[in-house]
């Protein structure tokens, strides 16, 4: 026989290469042997009948948070939020530092099957408790040098940095962590991912002075091309939507400047603010799902006395506290974004605006196996993001499983929500 396995009569939606309509696909060694709208089964060991659901290049989320144990409940194994989720690659933000990166690729890079690359954290203590405490996050924890020189010396896994800018971090200490960032991200010429939207809550001693409103202003003479402007749709003040409800005209400038744009779904999606957005015209460039150990449900006694409270714990997302990279895309096709580009804000589009390897985002011939299938659900179902915005939704994506290299692994992770039409 010809081919190791044969994925037949799914809708195969590859945006990098202009494939959008039902094909087979085969494979043989882990690669992609050839694809065609119709291929013998005769010629395969193995026949998945994938009819009826969407086959896309494998999934990238583009926003994880999966150093476990290290950065407390915060983060999240990263498996579950891969592989047996169907997504294949995963991009962590800042989760390890300029200190913890050797720990990140022996516990997570090399002991993980998911391909995992990291936005490296800007602080020395990383992503420790997902900035729960604000006072380990202050400039004077930053060490551009040593973080510079770990990036270079891990440049086959760093491909760029986590900054923040935020009115809680700008109460405290202006913009002198962003600077210190932005050096890091001329130093090495590798990307910034910036955070915008509160995060930290304010200091004692208040806002001191600072506007939320002010601070895109205030961060963008600080940025390059290619940088990466996270969380557009947020919910929290500071973001792209003023307090009088319109977009900034600075983001505009950013996009034309060639800054780029993550939705970083996670707990500060925002319907009302992502409609805001993308009726002004400010579409996402890429797609990541931005789960963590406050807003996922996963229970794991090992982790007692880090914090349980936290103000994303009480998300509800699709009525539950589980949520995935697919649920993510189904919030952007519930805002009326075609299926095709969710398709590649979540292929294509890292693999060309994250720096990956460009095997990576499609499924052309010789391609690595990297593929993802997902059950293409139709009904009525009723979404709700964390400001209890609730939207019907007639079209639901769900994952089903996923392969990676050509290994096939189903979707069964714990923390995958289960849709019920309404």
């Amino acid at each position: 026989m010809q081919y190791d396995v044969l994925l037949r009569g799914g809708l195969v939606i590859d945006p990098a290469n202009g494939v959008n309509g039902v094909r087979d696909i085969a494979i043989k060694d882990g690669r992609i042997a050839a694809l065609a709208e119709a291929i013998a089964p005769s010629t395969a060991r193995s026949v998945v009948d994938v009819r009826g659901k969407v086959v896309t290049p494998g999934l990238i989320d583009t926003h994880a948070h999966v150093f476990q144990h290290v950065t407390g409940r915060f983060g999240l194994e990263a498996d579950i939020c891969g592989v047996h989720s169907a997504v294949t690659t995963l991009i962590d933000q800042g989760g390890p530092s300029c200190i913890t990166m050797p720990a990140f690729r022996h516990n997570v890079i090399q002991a993980k099957r998911s391909k995992i690359y990291t936005y490296m954290s800007t602080y020395l203590v990383g992503g420790m408790e997902g900035h729960y405490y604000p006072s380990l996050h202050q400039p004077d924890t930053m060490d551009v040098d040593a973080t510079v020189r770990s990036a270079m010396e891990n440049r086959d896994r760093v491909i760029g940095f986590k900054a923040h800018a935020e009115v809680g971090g700008f109460a405290r200490w202006g913009l002198a962590g962003m600077q210190k960032a932005a050096e890091m991200g001329r130093q090495t010429n590798l990307p910034l991912y910036i955070h915008f939207g509160q995060l930290w809550p304010l200091p004692e001693s208040g806002d001191n002075g600072v506007d939320p409103d002010t601070i895109i202003e205030q961060v963008m003479p600080l940025l390059k091309p290619g940088d990466i402007l996270a969380h557009p749709f947020t919910r929290h003040p500071g973001g792209f939507v003023d307090r009088n409800g319109r977009v900034h005209a600075i983001v505009r400038e950013a996009i034309d400047k060639g800054l780029r744009i993550d939705v970083g779904h996670g707990s500060h999606f925002s319907f009302k603010m992502a409609r805001i957005a993308l009726e002004a015209g400010i579409e996402p460039d890429t797609l990541g799902a931005d789960m963590h150990g406050y807003n996922t449900d996963v229970p794991d006694p090992a982790l007692a006395g880090t914090p349980d409270t936290h103000p994303d714990t009480d998300h509800m997302f699709f009525g539950a506290v589980k949520f995935s990279m697919v649920s993510a895309m189904t919030s952007m096709l519930a805002l009326g974004m075609p299926l095709e580009k969710v398709v590649a804000m979540s292929t294509c589009n890292p693999q060309r605006y994250f720096g990956l390897p460009d095997t990576f985002g499609h499924i052309g011939v010789g391609a690595p196996a990297d593929i993802s299938v997902l059950n293409d659900e139709r009904g009525r179902f009723v979404l709700r993001d964390n400001e209890e915005t609730q939207v019907v939704a007639d079209r639901v994506l769900t994952p089903a499983f996923c392969l990676l290299d050509g290994a096939r692994f189903d979707a069964d992770s714990p923390i995958l929500p289960m849709m019920k039409a309404a």
